[in-house]
């Protein structure tokens, strides 16, 4: 071909500057045109936005990004290579292993394997071993693109009936990409580096678990192989150090361990609260009672159960029906409610509003249900049976920004309050399955926007994560091992007010429909509260602590003084304890230590003649000898809680 008449494409790189080449170019060949450093140090490139192979051809002008390490993109990336890499080290130690699929996931990585004998701990480690080595041996990771039919031959052929189904379900017309690594090679359509060395060896594979194929229990079960992988072996040992303390800090464990609760097979996903996991609970709904209380809002309560005619109305049946738990009776379809949201709606027809009573901000701690599957259930981060802090603010368009910063202000007051300092805002907007045409969404959306940048808050874009009815914010926390945690949300819904006929009375004596702003803080409690059990790890500041003190004798000489104390505090209001028992004070301070109690009073002979205690943190090997009278003003002062004022002493 005479390159003089072939087409020259322009490559616009990110920095606005732009390359010309006489005809279709490679990603490589465009990181190598830039110099050599960035040929070497390429991963893969994006045209047009788009991810794709070094070695992907470019045949016209474009946008083109260069992949590094350190890019949004590259993380995901090795994740999904080093799942192609453990495939290929699992199948070369265990060649009766097929291999179904790998995606890259948050953190890390998995493949799913069919095979008769179960991975042992030890297969992990030799399958770990071997990954290395084949990182070490430089394999080119080539795409290729194969018959259809050749390609279900070629699987069958190796035993891969699960690579063989798979095709056989694309359409006629797919292309079907495979990527050859080495000798081995993979149905994927990519894309991937362009050597395994470019994987580097920060990873590990981490546990295997169960599986099925297509994710369907109907079908066989296989096994499940996750790893992490990082970019360095920094980041590595940062992320296994933060898993370690993670699982120290299990709210599972920690609930056992400080008896708070405990979870049961004849209630799956619904929790048995004990009486200090409850002290823990009521503690925190009092603390939001207040807050709300002093920030406008108006308590309700609404029922459990409610018709199917509401839930029709309101959308809920076409668009939650999957995950709502439904009840019969008298030919009558009932729901029990996975959400307030309806309910609050009728007590606001109840009666002629006016626009002089907006904004109503409508609260509820609403008990809801929702029938999520029992393999996604966990502790109490997901539940069956939940309590929402959940509120509605009806308002005129013209409230949504003032009521969008006293909020956000409100919300990140609280989260302060219980220890969490920084919060990150997403920004979602309308799913695929929504109510509403969009024009509402359009309106609800630039509402929303307008009333975030008046609120001064930086946010990024979380696409397609709407609610059905509005588009919303997320509030995420990071905790204190640097974990992310999505509590708080804010919406604006045009679409309910609508649907169920709320109005009020305008300033011109005409109908008009509410803006409706779904809010909530904590998001439900029993999340939340597995949230503050890791966060703290059991060691909770002693407002919040199920059990505030603790005294304890010396010797039995004591006994009707500790009674005395404890009964001093506690008609004070704090969560206290004695310990009467004839064990050595050693070994009472070690076991409520261990109990994660903040204070421990000690009291013996002396200081039931001097009316004193020795106060004892949990932590510190000093004591405090005080007056019992300023020890409980101390102790009070500090257990009101944020915000509160401490009784007298």
């Amino acid at each position: 071909m005479d390159l003089t008449q072939a087409k020259q494409i322009s490559i616009t790189l990110p920095d606005g500057s732009a390359k010309t080449f006489d005809g279709p170019v490679t990603g490589a060949e465009v990181a190598a045109s830039i110099g050599p450093g960035l040929a070497k140090a390429a991963l893969a490139i994006k045209v047009d936005g788009v991810l794709k192979d070094l070695a992907a051809p470019i045949g016209g002008d474009a946008a083109v990004e260069i992949v590094t390490a350190g890019h949004e993109d590259s993380l995901e990336l090795l994740r999904h290579d080093c799942a192609h890499v453990l495939a290929e080290a699992a199948q070369e130690l265990y060649p009766d292993t097929q291999v179904t699929f790998g995606p890259a996931i948050e953190n890390g990585f998995y493949y799913d394997f069919a095979r008769a004998t179960p991975f042992t701990p030890e297969d992990l480690a030799a399958i770990e071993q071997r990954m290395h080595e084949i990182v070490d041996r430089d394999e080119t990771i080539t795409r290729e693109v194969w018959d259809r039919d050749e390609a279900i031959r070629h699987f069958m052929e190796k035993g891969e009936k699960y690579k063989a189904e798979h095709i056989e379900t694309l359409p006629r017309d797919a292309e079907i990409s495979i990527y050859r690594q080495g000798d081995w090679l993979d149905l994927c359509t990519g894309p991937h580096l362009p050597s395994t060395r470019k994987l580097g060896h920060a990873f590990k594979l981490t546990k295997v678990s169960g599986a099925y194929w297509r994710g369907d229990a109907r079908n066989e079960q296989l096994q499940r192989v996750y790893g992490t992988c990082w970019e360095t072996e920094k980041q590595l040992k940062a992320y296994l150090t933060m898993v370690e303390e993670a699982e120290k800090r299990d709210h599972r464990r920690l609930g056992r361990e400080m008896n708070l609760f405990h979870l049961q097979e004849e209630a799956v996903g619904s929790v048995f609260w004990h009486p200090k996991g409850w002290a823990l609970y009521r503690t925190v709904e009092d603390y939001m009672r207040r807050r709300l209380d002093e920030a406008g809002y108006l308590e309700v309560k609404t029922p459990q159960l409610i018709d199917r005619a509401l839930w029709e109305a309101s959308g809920h049946w076409d668009k939650f029906h999957e995950h709502m738990f439904i009840a019969e009776s008298e030919d009558r379809s009932l729901a029990v409610k996975p959400m307030n949201c309806p309910g609050h709606v009728q007590i606001f027809k109840q009666g002629i509003t006016s626009y002089r009573d907006l904004p109503l901000r409508m609260a509820e701690f609403g008990a809801c249900h929702r029938n999520e599957p029992s393999g996604a259930l966990h502790g109490l981060m997901r539940v069956r049976a939940f309590t929402q802090d959940d509120a509605h603010i009806f308002a005129t368009p013209e409230q949504i920004n003032s009521e969008t910063v006293i909020f956000c202000d409100l919300l990140q007051s609280i989260y302060r309050d219980f220890g969490f300092d920084e919060v990150v805002v997403k920004f979602s907007d309308r799913p695929p399955v929504r109510a509403g045409d969009d024009a509402t969404w359009d309106k609800a959306e630039a509402a929303l926007l307008d009333a975030v940048r008046e609120a001064g808050l930086e946010y990024s874009l979380n696409p397609g994560e709407g609610a059905f009815y509005g588009p919303k914010l997320e509030f995420v926390l990071r905790d204190a091992i640097g974990r992310d945690w999505q509590c708080g949300t804010f919406q604006v819904d045009f679409v309910l007010p609508e649907r169920l006929g709320a109005s009020y009375v305008g300033e011109d004596g005409e109908k008009h429909r509410p803006v409706m702003l779904h809010r909530a803080i904590l998001g439900s409690f029993e999340r939340f509260l597995a949230i503050l059990i890791e966060q703290f790890a059991g060691r909770f500041p002693l407002w919040l602590a199920p059990v505030q003190v603790v005294v304890a004798t010396i010797t039995s000489d004591a006994n009707d003084y500790a009674a005395a104390v404890r009964d001093r505090l506690a008609a004070r209001g704090l969560r206290v304890e004695a310990d009467l028992r004839n064990e050595k004070i050693n070994y009472k301070v070690r076991e409520h230590s261990l109990a994660k109690v903040p204070v421990i009073a000690v009291v013996g002979r002396r200081e039931a003649e001097e009316g004193k205690v020795a106060l004892r943190r949990l932590g510190s090997k000093e004591q405090e000898i005080l007056a019992l009278d300023d020890a409980a003003a101390r102790i009070m002062a500090e257990a009101a809680g944020p915000g509160a004022e401490a009784p007298a002493a």
